[in-house]
């Protein structure tokens, strides 16, 4: 059930695209958005990108890591740790684990950290330069939108 602090939000972000709609117009959306969207595709991919930025957020930096399935473009994760290493890249991994069937994924790394936390884990991976420029195109976009809206929104 949606709380009435969240309906007066959505109601003031709608305000600032135009949109005019009651507490409870918005209360009735819900129900109907929610049977008209399908559940998250589960995915069994083959091949996983998997890597990690630096990003600085209030004045600290924190590691951004994601997994991107090769073949569908699909991204399966996103977390982000305020440390570097090999157990922020275990506790990732695990994550990705529970959330998709990843039992024949073959995960292509960069090196970082990578090779001793699929030791501890007991997966497969390899370190790979080429196919993994998915995974790096999307950390090049998402860090220009990210420079792009600071630069909009001061």
């Amino acid at each position: 059930m949606l709380s009435p602090e969240l309906l007066r939000e959505t109601q003031a972000i709608l305000r600032l695209f135009g949109v005019q709609r009651s507490h409870q117009t918005i209360f009735q959306w819900v129900p109907r958005v929610a049977d008209s969207v399908p559940d998250p595709p589960e995915a069994k991919p083959k091949r996983v990108a998997v890597d990690e930025t630096s990003v600085k957020i209030n004045g600290k930096w924190s590691w951004l890591y994601a997994a991107i399935d090769l073949d569908t473009k699909v991204i399966l994760a996103v977390n982000l740790f305020v440390s570097h290493g090999t157990d922020p890249v275990a506790t990732f991994l695990h994550r990705l684990f529970e959330k998709h069937d990843l039992s024949e994924a073959v995960f292509l790394v960069d090196g970082f950290g990578y090779e001793t936390a699929f030791a501890r884990l007991g997966l497969s991976g390899r370190r790979d330069y080429t196919d993994r420029s998915l995974i790096e195109k999307w950390f090049q976009t998402l860090k220009m939108r990210i420079d792009h809206f600071h630069n909009s929104w001061i």
